[in-house]
């Protein structure tokens, strides 16, 4: 009994020992211990990717993150301690529920806005605003609607913030390109409106590529659904957000393009 005693001091001793604190490592800083160049990244993964772009310490401990290429696709995988096992899919910060690994692939797929043509996008807000944030929105889409009411309130907070509505109709929804076409060619926000409130819009009534040009567009940058909006450094923010989350994400955006 008392040789199993020491025994199980001794286990816990050196358990305590190596323990791993908060951030995944001992008392020292996991550089102290551990270390992934890109090179090695590159010869661990071999042709499960195409391109290794950066590799650092990831958020969740005993993890590296690496930013790597497949095919068209920039997205991040992690690599654990042992070099053994490559994970790939979405982290999710349990505190506040971010989506770790969907906002890391925003940031590595940022797009180059000089590219999306503003002569057709209805504006929201003043014409002279400071910041300028593109938004692709469905007339038929339920969460548009929800967030062009989101819009509105961030304009009215903060009137140095404009929103540039460029139309992207989905094939889900039947009516969404003429509608598009006919909102368009009179460069009307109030046809949009009358869309979201589930009215019919009268046919388009010119002969304008906007539309098209558009969806030619978001599928060469990967934009694929609505709503989605471009920040100002070229971020792609999916989905439906609240004013507030909104403020904060173009106030990010804005630091980062300030830089």
């Amino acid at each position: 009994m008392r040789s199993l005693l020491i025994l199980i001091v001794s286990l816990l001793f050196t358990y305590n020992a190596f323990a791993m604190s908060a951030d995944g490592c001992g008392a020292g800083s996991c550089a102290d211990c551990h270390s992934l160049t890109k090179k090695e990244t590159i010869t661990l993964l071999g042709d499960m990717v195409d391109k290794v772009n950066h590799v650092e310490f990831a958020e969740i401990p005993g993890l590296w993150v690496a930013e790597v290429e497949k095919g068209q696709n920039k997205l991040p995988v992690y690599i654990d301690f042992s070099k053994q096992y490559l994970i790939s899919g979405n982290v999710i910060r349990l505190n506040d529920k971010s989506n770790l690994t969907r906002e890391r692939s925003a940031r590595m797929n940022r797009v180059d806005i000089s590219r999306i043509p503003l002569e057709d996008a209805l504006i929201l807000g003043k014409p002279t605003a400071k910041t300028k944030v593109m938004v692709f929105t469905d007339p038929e889409c339920p969460y548009c609607k929800k967030l062009h009411v989101e819009l509105e309130k961030v304009v009215k907070r903060d009137p140095e913030i404009a929103f540039l509505i460029k139309l992207f109709p989905l094939k889900m929804h039947p009516n969404a390109y003429e509608a598009s076409r006919s909102i368009v060619c009179n460069n009307s926000m109030e046809l949009l409106e009358i869309s979201f409130a589930g009215k019919p819009v009268p046919p388009a009534n010119c002969d304008s590529k906007a539309v098209d040009q558009t969806l030619a567009l978001v599928a060469e940058l990967g934009i694929r659904s609505t709503p989605t909006l471009v920040m100002p450094d070229g971020l792609v923010v999916p989905g439906y957000k609240k004013a507030e989350a909104l403020l904060a994400l173009i106030g990010e955006a804005t630091a980062q393009t300030a830089k």
